[in-house]
């Protein structure tokens, strides 16, 4: 079957999943394993990143590939039946910006294939129930869609306070107990259940030994991005447009993507009010957040600010998804939020490009010059946003300082790899690539 016939066949199945759970809002789902069959496994096989880690049995999705119609109805019997077994997922650790490292699982390919396959169930469902201002890891939605919805409620004068709200450990705190709770009420498919469950409470495999988490979801699951939405939306979304939207004296809004939140407010008063009561909101779930880092930030418009310095106080600024937001003028003279690269970010980079050139020096040039050039362009690809061209500019200076000074730790370039030789190289063959704003606030839509 040709890749457009089988997406279409799928997705003719998912839009009548969605109806079903737009005219039955409130019901309990109870049939929806009907629909996993060898062709919903193979489109989820499909779905699969084919570069993606293999797990603790070794096996990549290539080399599942290769049998894929055998391995696909045992593993559907299996997953039906109740005998398939959550294998454990293989844990490693990725750096974050305040220089710790933060562990992450990386399931089996047949883990991941079954995984997205109950993906593939449940996002028709709660799509229909998701709100508009939640944006992480859904179809269609991106963290640049999320940074925009900001910029333009902040930039039309809609905001004056900010409470920058940080969760602490949040995938690492997830009550399994709790999340089974909210799900089962709307999901009642026993096998879709015994999944998750399963899922949930599958094992950690770290140096060659199994141990199991008392709590949190299956970080580096297919399933853990769609369950912590779920989660989520009854912790803070539910709660915030039923009951806070409703008691604000002012205009009030919020940005989600994933577990990073911001919330706007036109009035001290209302935000200070949220302050107050939201600590204990997400303690009442098991979440716990961060005593420093939620905190209340002034961001009206500086021109608000009296000359003798009443009124608003002066604008601060925050963090949100690897930027910082801040006031700043226009060329031509306009006050408008402006966003850079995170500081904390600015250097894991600059540090990330560091380290390459070090373990790397010894490369052939034109195979460093090649990698440098991909790691520049993806940096550019999130970074690259209007006003930020100082940040990417730095990025992309430093990343040819650094590449110099390892070249020159080769002990075949140690004399000749001077900054003459470097800048004529750099003109006549390593032109690297200047930076550019991939995401511009012009051609965004209203």
């Amino acid at each position: 079957m040709k890749d457009t016939q089988r997406s279409e066949a799928v997705y003719t199945k998912q839009q009548r999943i969605a109806e079903i759970a737009r005219q039955r809002p409130q019901e309990r789902l109870t049939a929806l394993n009907h629909y996993l069959d060898v062709e919903w496994l193979r489109e989820a096989y499909h779905r699969v990143r084919q570069d993606s880690a293999p797990g603790v049995d070794g096996q990549t999705a290539a080399e599942y590939g290769e049998h894929l119609e055998a391995n696909l109805p045992g593993l559907l019997d299996r997953a039906k039946s109740g005998a398939y077994e959550a294998p454990p997922v293989k844990r490693v650790y990725v750096p974050k910006d305040n220089g710790e490292s933060r562990p992450i699982g990386i399931p089996t390919t047949e883990d991941k294939v079954l995984g997205r396959a109950i993906v593939m169930l449940l996002e028709p469902i709660y799509e229909e129930a998701f709100y508009d201002f939640s944006y992480g890891f859904r179809p269609g939605r991106s963290a640049h869609q999320a940074l925009e919805a900001f910029w333009q409620q902040a930039t039309q004068g809609q905001v004056r306070w900010v409470l920058e709200v940080d969760i602490r450990k949040y995938f690492d705190s997830v009550s399994r107990t709790g999340l089974l709770e909210l799900i089962s009420p709307r999901i009642g498919d026993g096998v879709v259940l015994r999944l998750i469950s399963k899922w949930l409470h599958a094992g950690v495999m770290e140096d060659g030994i199994v141990h199991y988490e008392p709590a949190g979801t299956p970080q580096g699951s297919v399933l853990s991005p769609l369950l912590s939405n779920i989660y989520l939306h009854e912790v803070f979304d539910r709660w915030f447009a039923a009951v806070v939207q409703g008691r604000m004296e002012g205009r009030v809004f919020a940005v989600r993507y994933a577990d990073d939140l911001v919330i706007g407010f036109t009035h001290r008063r209302d935000a200070e009010r949220v302050y107050r009561v939201i600590f204990q909101r997400f303690e009442k779930y098991g979440l716990k957040l961060h005593p420093e880092k939620t905190r209340l930030v002034p961001f009206a418009r500086p021109e608000t600010v009296g000359p003798d310095g009443t009124g608003p106080e002066k604008p601060g600024t925050f963090d949100f998804l690897g930027f910082t937001h801040y006031w700043g003028k226009s060329w031509k003279g306009y006050w408008v939020v402006k966003r850079k690269t995170a500081a904390k970010r600015l250097r894991r980079t600059l540090k990330a490009i560091g380290d390459w050139c070090r373990t790397h020096r010894n490369r052939g040039i034109f195979d460093q010059f090649r990698e440098l050039v991909r790691k520049l362009a993806g940096h550019y690809a999130y970074y690259g946003i209007t006003g930020n061209r100082r940040c990417l500019n730095q990025v992309r200076s430093e990343a040819i300082r650094l590449w110099h000074k390892w070249l020159r730790r080769r002990s075949r370039d140690r004399k000749d790899m001077t900054w003459e030789r470097m800048n004529r190289l750099l003109k006549e063959l390593f032109v690297f690539p200047h930076v550019r704003v991939v995401h511009s606030i012009y051609n965004a839509k209203p």
